[in-house]
């Protein structure tokens, strides 16, 4: 008698209701911009922005993260753009675009904590 090893959402037949990968990289972002490595955030930005626009079952958070995508390139821009920006992200990004990042990865967490995502 042979046994074989499935997921249990095989064997539902559900299919998990919040990716983990866009849970994880949501929550990486304010550590890495608070902890002063904002450069390195762009990666999880970038995994939650195309998660949210591949993934249906996020249609409900949406905007906000869209807002989120927007409000970590804006700094990034600027330090790009500017001849005389400081020599990390980190250093060069106003303290209201952390505060602004944090929050909107708090209300896209909640979000999908209120709509059950």
């Amino acid at each position: 008698m042979t046994t074989t090893s499935t997921s249990t959402a095989a064997v539902s037949g559900s299919i998990p209701a919040r990716p983990r990968r866009f849970l994880i990289s949501l929550w990486s972002i304010p550590v890495l911009v608070i902890g002063q490595f904002a450069m390195l955030a762009v990666i999880p930005v970038v995994i939650v922005l195309l998660g949210v626009l591949r993934d249906a079952r996020l249609r409900a958070v949406r905007s906000w993260t869209i807002a989120l995508g927007a409000a970590y390139a804006t700094p990034l821009v600027i330090w790009l753009v500017r001849p005389d920006g400081a020599k990390s992200l980190s250093k060069d990004m106003s303290p209201v675009f952390v505060v602004l990042i944090a929050a909107l990865t708090a209300i896209v967490l909640i979000r999908m904590r209120v709509k059950k995502v």
